[in-house]
């Protein structure tokens, strides 16, 4: 901002862009950390996993698939990322997903009814083998504004079936 030109003026500048504006310039200074509402990048395979190399880069991008799918409050391709049947242990309880159960209002009531976007914060393998990943994440919900509802430590399951990756299963501590 130029200061003399605007003195005795106060630039407005809305929360969600301070925020990210934030965030962005502490991600320079943070090497490899995502801004504020940005989802993390896969990190690099470890030693250990390098054999299912391929099929982590796969089991990942059904993580990156799901979330822009799930951001874009986009059904069909949110359900296309999974392998059915869907397990998810969350709330206390064990829900069996198949085609057809999630509905639009999801993203609009109870634990989303605040929300605007979701990203990742961690996505470390675990575990990994020929037809299946188990991957360590961490991901939070934003509300338009680009405050934090919450973060929320999760285990997804990603399975390969008819030389397909999908998410078969989920736990975590989100509502």
């Amino acid at each position: 901002m130029n200061q003399n030109k605007n003195r005795g003026s106060i630039a407005m500048v809305s929360r969600r862009d301070a925020i990210i504006a934030a965030g962005a310039a502490g991600a320079s200074l943070a090497a490899g950390s995502p801004a504020l509402g940005q989802s993390a990048a896969a990190p690099p395979v470890k030693p250990e996993h390098a054999k299912f190399a391929a099929e982590i880069a796969a089991a990942q991008e059904r993580l990156d698939a799901f979330m822009a799918a799930f951001n874009a409050r986009d059904l069909a391709a949110f359900e296309a990322t999974f392998n059915f049947p869907h397990v998810r242990f969350a709330s206390g309880k064990v829900t069996v997903i198949n085609p057809g159960f999630h509905k639009p209002e999801m993203f609009t009531t109870g634990a989303l009814s605040d929300w605007d976007h979701s990203a990742w914060q961690r996505r470390e393998v675990i575990h990994a083998g020929a037809d299946k990943v188990h991957i360590d994440t961490r991901f939070s919900r934003f509300r338009k504004d680009g405050s934090v509802i919450g973060g929320f430590d999760s285990i997804y399951i990603v399975t390969r079936q008819d030389g397909r990756w999908g998410i078969q299963g989920r736990s975590s501590f989100a509502p």
